[in-house]
Parts: structure tokens; sequence; C-alpha cells
């Protein structure tokens, strides 16, 4: 198939560690990529209250939990758009979507995987990246060793960067792909999970049921919602449905900062998400801070940090205000011709209500089933 050739190989992307605005007691701890570094609500991200008392270890885990979980929840409410809650000292927590799938937060024990296969799970699917597992302490190892004891129950992991719309875009075809083959191999229920369940695991679980399972996209985000609070990025699903169907075409655009008085101008956002930067390089012909990148078709937010202070381009298109009146540069990449087939293909699998039809579920699933993770 046309699109099997051209679709790249995924590689693992990094993760970023940001630290936090420092306090009197300040701490390392692992935020997700944030948009707006300079929004105040995230300069009191980290709050230690004064003990007066000696605490038991148990009440001083239960304190750190608590810190964790707040400030996991708060970013997640930043980087989705979307209030949303998860309490990881509150143990596990999940939705049947379906009968036979189930979206939930992650394990964090191996006792866990007895009360998944005590509901009839088979299939145990881990989106968490290493940093996630590390900032809420989970040892997947254990939770791993301990599934391999049992022959009705797999444990598969098929990484994917929390909070990142691109990174979930580019590795969804793969992650789907894997997931089919262990549902057609184990049957009974699966359960996808990421850390909070709210994000990459019910995107996961939209995918497959559009792809898969023969819904509507609307028809499956109407009943996922229905079922768990929630806020998967569509946008990444669409993207990914026109990439696995017209091939993975890039472009590439150029950015240029004009004011040659500053040091040190990077940009953030686009491809490689808001926890990470690229230099721009400063150019004496045009006076100008340029930087020419390779994008796949799709549209990309981004923000310029010039000498450390996050700020728009005039120059180039603006988002209108969010919520909050934030406002991020953007560039649309389009590769192809807008008359050409492959442009109108993508354009209705990427607009308001897209669904699929017969021969373009048929050429996914044979996707899916062709897929090599050596690619």
């Amino acid at each position: 198939m046309n699109c099997l050739q051209n679709f790249p190989r995924l590689c693992a992307l990094p993760c970023e560690f940001l630290k936090p605005h420092e306090s009197k007691s300040s701490t390392f701890v692992h935020i997700m990529p944030v948009k707006h570094v300079s929004d105040p609500r995230f300069r009191h991200c980290v709050i230690v209250k004064a003990v007066s008392e000696p605490k038991s270890s148990s009440e001083k885990s239960e304190i750190v939990d608590e810190k964790k979980s707040d400030i996991y929840s708060s970013t997640m409410t930043e980087a989705m758009g979307a209030s949303l809650t998860y309490r990881h000292e509150l143990g596990m927590n999940y939705s049947f979507i379906r009968p036979d799938l189930i979206v939930g937060s992650c394990l964090q024990s191996p006792k866990d995987v007895d009360k998944l296969r005590n509901i009839g799970v088979r299939t145990i699917f881990c989106l968490q990246q290493d940093p996630d597992l590390q900032y809420f302490g989970v040892d997947i190892k254990a939770i791993q060793k301990y599934a391999q004891k049992y022959t009705d129950v797999e444990h598969i992991r098929a990484e994917i960067r929390d909070f990142d719309g691109f990174d979930l875009r580019m590795r969804l075809p793969a992650v789907v792909s894997k997931l089919y083959k262990a549902i057609n191999r184990n049957r009974g229920i699966s359960y996808i999970h990421c850390t909070a369940g709210m994000g990459r695991a019910p995107a996961v679980a939209l995918a497959y049921m559009y792809w898969v399972q023969g819904y509507r996209l609307s028809e499956a985000h109407r009943l996922l919602l229905s079922k768990r609070s929630c806020c998967p990025k569509l946008d990444a699903i669409k993207s990914a449905t026109a990439d696995i169907l017209s091939g993975l075409k890039k472009k590439p655009v150029t950015f240029k900062w004009k004011d040659q008085s500053h040091t040190l101008v990077e940009i953030s956002g686009l491809d490689i998400g808001w926890g990470q930067k690229i230099p721009l390089t400063f150019d004496e012909e045009q006076a100008s801070w340029i930087m020419e990148r390779e994008l796949p078709e799709g549209q990309y937010e981004y923000k310029y940090v010039v000498d450390g202070e996050w700020v728009c381009n005039n120059d180039e298109l603006m988002t209108p205000p969010n919520d909050d009146g934030h406002i991020n540069n953007y560039v649309v990449v389009s590769a192809d011709d807008p008359d050409s087939d492959s442009a109108q293909l993508r354009e209705r699998l990427t607009g308001d209500d897209p669904d699929l039809t017969t021969d373009e579920r048929a050429k996914i699933l044979q996707f899916l089933e062709e897929f090599s993770e050596l690619e």
C-alpha cells in the first residue's frame, strides 16, 4: 500500500523535566509540557505546608502524593484546556467504555493486576513513559514480572509522551496496531491506561473504536464522554487517520524573528511540544534570527522565547485568545495542491465530523495488520 511506504519510522522522543518556580521549600518535580511558563498559576504550583508536629512516614508519603497529584492535575488542566483532576493517592480508577474496553488510570502495584484479572481483563495496555512512572514512584518492572506469572493476562507497553498532541499523532498508528494485534491474540477485555486515564488512553481507545470497531469518530467520542471524564485530542486522531490513508507528507517552513538586538531566540511548540525549545540562528545578511524546519501537514501552534521571555511574533499568524487570554502564533502546513485528491481526502478526514468509507476502513485494518514495530 502507498501509505505503508510513506509512513516514517517512529522513534522515541525525549521527555522534558521542567523545574517550577522555587519557593523556600523547593523540590524537583516532573512538570509536563506547559504552554505558558509565565502563567501566574504555575508560580505557586509547589506549596509545602509548614509541619508543626512530627509526621509518620506514611503520613509524609501521603502528603507528598497529594502534592504531586495537585501539580499533575494543574498541569493537565492547563495542557488540555479542560478542568481535570487526578488523585493518584486514591488508587487505580477506571471506566467501562464498552463491555470489552476499559479506559483507566495507571496500575500502582502488582496487586492491581489481580484486580483487573478478576473483572476479566486479558490485555493490560500501558501508554506511560518512564518519567511518568518515576514521578509517582510506580515500579513497572515489578508489575510486569507479576503479570508474567499468569497465562490469562498480558501486560504490554506502547509509550506516548504525555500532553503532546503531535507525539500522539505520530505514534498512534503503531500503538493502535500493537493494541489491535494484542486484542486479537488475547480476546477478553482490554484495559488501556496512561497515568490518569484522561488523555492518551481515551485517545487510543477512540482511535481503536473508529478504525477497527466501525464507529463514527463523533459517535465514539460521545460514548466515551458519557462513561468517563476525559479530554482526548481529536485533532491528533484525525491527522493520524489522514496520515495512514494519504501518506505522511512534509514541507519546509521558515520561521523568522527580525529583531537583532537579542542574544538568544528560541521557538517552542510546533512538533516538539511545549516542554522543549529549538534555537534560531542569527543571519547577518538578513539581520534576523532564522530557523527552517520540515513539518508534516497540519496546523501547529508555537511561541518564540526571546532572551527567556515567551512572546508572539506580530508578523506571523496568531490564534484568537483562549479562555485564559493566551495567544500563540500558528502555521498551517499543506504539502499538496488544494485541489488534489490527497489534499481533499485530508481535508475531509480532518474536518468537523469525519467518517470512514468501507474501503478506507479496510485499508486501515490492512495497515494495522502489516505494520511492523521494526519500521
